[in-house]
C-alpha cells in the first residue's frame, strides 16, 4: 500500500505545484495532443474529495469545539450562505470522464460517477435543491446557467450513478492506475460505493412511506445481494505522509490557536459514558496537569459552554479551567486518515436498519461491531495512545448500562444510542454528516440558547444571484415562496 500511495504522491506533486506543467500537457496522445490520461486527473481528484469538507466548522456545528476569543456564526447556528466551491471540484471529475471515455477506461468513469455522486449528496443537503442535470455543461454543451433540479430529481439521480458505478466496477476487475485510496483494487470500491448507497438511503428515512422511492427494499436489496464492508481494512481513508503539501490538513494549523477549546457538550458525553476516546482527543485542562491527574482522570478534563458568552469562557481558560484539542492533530504530519466512509459507519447503518425492521438481523451486534471499529481506529491511529482504547478497554465499555444497546428498551432509545455512537466517533472525521444525522433524528440533542433557532440548510452562494439570477430565484420560489433562509426544511426533513 504504502509503494501504491507513495506513486499517487508524486503524481499529485505534479498537479498541485502550481510551477509544474499544465494537466493538459500530461501524458499526452501523440495522436491527440490534449489528452490527459485518467490516472492523473484520479490522484488529485481523489485527494481533493477525501478533504473537501474536512475542518474545523462541523467541529462548532456539533457542539465539540468553542471559540474564546469572539462569537463563531457555526457555534451559534446563524451561518448565512454556502459556497459552490464544489462544482470547481466536480469539474476535475468531469474532464476525467470524459478523458476515460476517449480511451475506453471504463473503472475510471466508474470513479467518476461515485464522486459526483458524493459531491451532490453533499451539496443538495446543504442547500435543498441545486443544478444538477444541466450543471458542469458549459464547455461542452454551451450551459452557463444551469437550472436547478429538485432534491427529489438530485437524490434519484445520485442512486442511480451509484448503482451505475458498482456495476461498471463489477463488470471490469482489473486493477487501475493513480488510485492512491485501494490501490487500483475495483473490488474495494464496489464495497464502498455499496455502503454509501446504504448512507444515501438512510438520510432519506423520512420518506420511508414515498410510494415511488421504496427506500427500505433497496436498502434491504443492497444489504442481501450486494458486497459490503468486512472490515475496517475496507475503509475508504486518505492517508497523509510527512512531505512537503500532503501533511495532515491540521499539522502546524494556527486555526488552533489561542481561542479554540473543547465544548463541555463534547467532554460531558466523553465523561456520562466513561468513553476513554476522550484521552486521544483532547488534554488535560491546565489545572488538572498541575494537580499532577493521570491521563486517564475524567475529572482532569473540561468544556466551554457554547451557549455563554466567549467572555466569560475565556475567563475560564484563563483560569486554566478548558480542555484544548489533543495535540496530536497538529503536531503529527501524519496523524491519523481522513475516512470518507467507513466499516464502523456502515455498521452503525446496519444497526439503525434493523431498528426501523427494514432488515433481519441482529442490531446489537452491528453496533458492537461499529464501537469496535472506532476504538480500533484510534488504536491504530494516535500514537503512543493505544492503550487507551485497548480491546479489553472498549470490552469495558460495551458492557456499560448507558452504552449496551440492548439495555435502550424503545426503538427510540435504541436509535439515540446508534446515533450517539456515530457522533462520538465523526470528530474531525465524517464532516457534517453527524449534523444531518442530528437534523433527520434529533439525535443527538445540540445545546442552544432558548433563542436560537434549528438551522437546516444554507443560503445560497451571492455568486448564483449575480450569474444564475432567474434559475435560482425559480428554485427559493419553488422551496421557500421567496424566502432564502437557513430555517426552512427542505424536501428530504419534510
Amino acid at each position: 500500500m504504502r509503494h501504491i500511495l507513495s506513486t499517487g504522491l508524486v503524481i499529485l506533486c505534479v498537479l498541485l505545484v502550481s510551477s509544474c506543467q499544465k494537466l493538459t500537457e500530461i501524458n499526452e496522445n501523440p495522436n491527440e495532443a490534449s489528452t490527459t490520461h485518467p490516472q492523473a486527473l484520479l490522484t488529485k481528484v481523489e485527494w481533493e474529495t477525501f478533504r473537501t469538507w474536512h475542518g474545523t466548522t462541523p467541529l462548532y456545528i456539533l457542539k465539540m469545539i468553542v471559540q474564546t476569543d469572539g462569537e463563531n456564526a457555526n457555534q451559534l447556528y446563524n451561518w448565512q450562505r454556502g459556497s459552490f466551491e464544489q462544482y470547481q471540484q466536480l469539474r476535475n471529475v468531469t474532464k476525467m470522464m470524459e478523458e476515460a471515455e476517449k480511451i475506453n477506461e471504463s473503472s475510471y468513469l466508474a470513479l467518476g460517477k461515485f464522486f459526483r455522486a458524493y459531491y451532490f449528496y453533499n451539496l443538495t443537503l446543504f442547500f435543498g435543491d441545486i443544478p444538477y442535470s444541466e450543471s458542469l455543461q458549459g464547455e461542452l454543451s454551451g450551459i452557463y446557467q444551469p437550472q436547478y433540479d429538485s432534491q427529489e430529481d438530485v437524490f434519484r439521480g445520485i442512486l442511480s450513478e451509484l448503482e451505475d458505478a458498482a456495476s461498471i466496477l463489477h463488470d471490469n476487475p482489473n486493477l487501475f492506475q493513480g488510485d492512491i485510496i485501494y490501490g487500483g483494487n475495483p473490488e474495494k470500491w464496489i464495497r464502498l460505493i455499496n455502503s454509501f448507497r446504504l448512507k444515501v438511503l438512510m438520510t432519506l428515512s423520512n420518506k420511508e412511506q414515498h410510494p415511488a422511492l421504496n427506500i427500505a427494499e433497496q436498502f434491504a436489496q443492497i444489504y442481501t445481494n450486494e458486497p459490503l464492508m468486512g472490515s475496517p481494512e475496507d475503509d475508504g481513508q486518505l492517508h497523509f505522509v510527512d512531505q512537503q503539501d500532503v501533511r495532515y490538513p491540521e499539522f502546524n494549523s494556527s486555526g488552533y490557536g489561542s481561542g479554540m477549546y473543547m465544548d463541555s457538550t463534547f467532554i460531558k458525553r466523553l465523561q456520562d459514558h466513561q468513553d476513554p476516546r476522550l484521552f486521544v482527543i483532547a488534554t488535560q485542562t491546565r489545572l488538572g496537569k498541575e494537580a499532577g491527574a493521570a491521563l486517564g482522570d475524567f475529572s482532569a478534563y473540561e468544556g466551554g459552554d457554547p451557549i455563554a458568552p466567549y467572555a466569560q469562557v475565556n475567563d475560564k481558560a484563563i483560569a486554566g479551567r478548558l480542555s484544548k484539542v489533543h495535540d496530536r492533530y497538529t503536531d503529527d504530519p501524519t496523524c491519523e486518515p481522513l475516512v470518507l466512509m467507513g466499516y464502523a459507519e456502515q455498521q452503525f447503518l446496519l444497526a439503525e436498519a434493523a431498528v426501523r425492521g427494514w432488515i433481519d438481523g441482529d442490531a446489537k451486534e452491528w453496533y458492537t461491531e461499529g464501537v469496535k471499529a472506532s476504538f480500533a481506529f484510534y488504536s491504530t491511529y494516535a500514537k503512543n495512545l493505544s492503550s487507551f482504547v485497548s480491546e479489553d478497554k472498549v470490552a469495558a465499555y460495551l458492557a456499560q448500562t448507558n452504552v449496551d444497546l440492548d439495555a435502550a428498551v424503545s426503538k427510540e432509545a435504541k436509535l439515540e444510542r446508534i446515533m450517539m455512537q456515530k457522533y462520538l466517533r465523526s470528530f474531525h472525521q465524517g464532516g457534517y454528516s453527524s449534523y444531518f444525522d442530528h437534523l433527520r433524528t434529533g439525535y443527538p440533542t445540540l445545546r442552544k440558547a432558548t433563542n436560537v433557532n434549528v438551522a437546516y440548510r444554507w443560503m445560497y452562494p451571492q455568486a448564483e444571484y449575480n450569474q444564475n439570477t432567474q434559475h435560482v430565484s425559480d428554485a427559493i420560489q419553488r422551496q421557500f415562496n421567496g424566502n432564502d433562509n437557513i430555517h426552512s426544511k427542505t424536501w428530504w426533513l419534510d
